[in-house]
């Protein structure tokens, strides 16, 4: 891709329907769940997603129980606007074709574990060295040094060894990890970051950073200020449960009919328009509760005077004087209501992608530009791409392709679109 230019920068504002990561070429070498998301939201934002799978595919092709067209719902949430390459590795043919397209694209994400590029002898550093430009992203659970370097990493792994986990569940419960996999998605957003940031380096100066993203770096970030509550000296904090461990108005509550609301009363003005809602004016002013300090001193005593007034009140007539006296609340949504709902919908956040008969659906680009299209296509067919990807982008002849097939480079799967 063509760097930006001192010219480029007074140019005229940028064309609907362009695409911000428009030109760029990402070569992507991973599978499971933090490096696809990475390398998808690169494809949203409008860069080329070249995806290389083995043989048998991307793991997560065959994780049950729900299956569209063939592949796993699992597969299909994160391998948007990609095309599928089917290359064997383990072959000399495999590792030939992945060089070659090395030579045609801007960076590489990759997500194996530290040193099984180089075992499989695809040597990073020596690309580099002859392309400094090309930017390469590392994803793993530990990073590309340290003690738990060589460990096998899983999302539940690093939650729990980054203290996240001894923070969620039932304040007298046991730890219970995430309900989403944020070890993984952390990860993979993080990932898309460093890639862009390494991108314009390398457009700046001409030599591009290397990137080594870690799982369990990334869930230590997140700990953020309970983090820096223990660095100054607080004691360890226990489950978290349903509410906040200073702001006893920033919480969960349940009422008469079962139904689960949440409350993030943080001001003054909020805690009074709390008080009208629940009908307890009178602790407006209460002296263990005038202040947020006193609140926070009085925690327990609040949370037990709050629980009990919920009960009087049903989730809706709750929640409608909640929003009448300003406190910002929500209902606890499942995840089929979440989906359903009109704001979420009118977002774009549920998309409908056609493959072949059938339609893939699937959770939205949070992310949205101005001069985008908003166009996307659905996640591959496995392999779906392999001849038009050599011959377009690789520059490789029909001849080529057929020499490499025979030496094993695509496995069982057909790299030949035209058959």
């Amino acid at each position: 891709m063509t760097p930006p230019t001192e010219q480029a920068n007074t140019a005229a504002a940028p064309q609907a329907g362009v695409e911000p990561l428009s030109g760029v070429t990402i070569l992507d070498l991973t599978q499971h769940l933090a490096g696809p998301f990475a390398t998808q939201i690169l494809g949203d934002l409008g860069a080329r997603i070249i995806k290389v799978e083995p043989p048998k595919g991307d793991g997560t092709r065959g994780i049950g129980p729900y299956f569209v067209d063939g592949d796993s719902a699992y597969y299909l949430s994160v391998n948007r606007n990609k095309e599928s390459v089917c290359l064997d590795l383990k072959t000399d043919a495999g590792r030939e074709a992945v060089l070659r397209l090395m030579q045609h694209v801007d960076a590489v994400v990759e997500n194996f574990r530290p040193g099984t590029l180089k075992r499989l002898g695809i040597d990073i550093d020596e690309i580099r060295r002859r392309r400094p430009r090309l930017v390469v992203c590392s994803i793993s659970g530990f990073g590309q040094d340290g003690k738990y370097r060589d460990n096998p990493a899983f999302d539940m792994i690093v939650q729990a060894l980054s203290g996240g986990m001894s923070i969620t569940g039932d304040v007298d419960g046991r730890p219970v990890r995430s309900g989403l996999p944020i070890g993984d998605l952390c990860a993979g957003m993080n990932g898309a970051i460093g890639t862009l940031a390494a991108l314009i380096q390398a457009w700046r100066s001409g030599i591009a950073p290397t990137i080594d993203v870690a799982m369990l770096d990334t869930q230590i970030s997140l700990l953020s200020y309970v983090a820096s509550y223990v660095l100054a000296g607080s004691p360890v904090p226990g489950r978290q449960g349903r509410q906040h461990m200073s702001i006893p108005t920033y919480r969960a509550l349940t009422c008469a009919d079962g139904v689960d609301l949440v409350i993030t009363a943080n001001t003054q003005r909020m805690w009074g328009g709390l008080c009208r809602a629940l009908d307890l004016e009178h602790l407006e002013n209460d002296q263990r509760f005038a202040t947020r300090e006193e609140r926070r001193l009085h925690f327990a005593e609040l949370t037990d005077i709050i629980d009990a007034a919920c009960l009087r009140f049903s989730g809706q007539e709750l929640l409608e004087r909640l929003q009448a006296n300003d406190v910002p609340s929500a209902q606890i949504n499942n995840v089929k209501e979440a989906l359903d709902d009109e704001h979420v919908r009118s977002r774009d956040m549920i998309l409908e992608l056609p493959r072949g008969e059938v339609k893939i659906s699937t959770p939205g680009n949070p992310i949205k530009v101005s001069t985008s299209a908003n166009t996307h296509t659905a996640p591959p067919r496995l392999g779906e791409h392999t001849y038009s990807v050599l011959t377009d982008l690789a520059g490789m002849t029909s001849a080529e392709i057929d020499r490499l097939a025979a030496a094993g480079a695509f496995g069982t799967t057909k790299a030949d679109s035209r058959v």
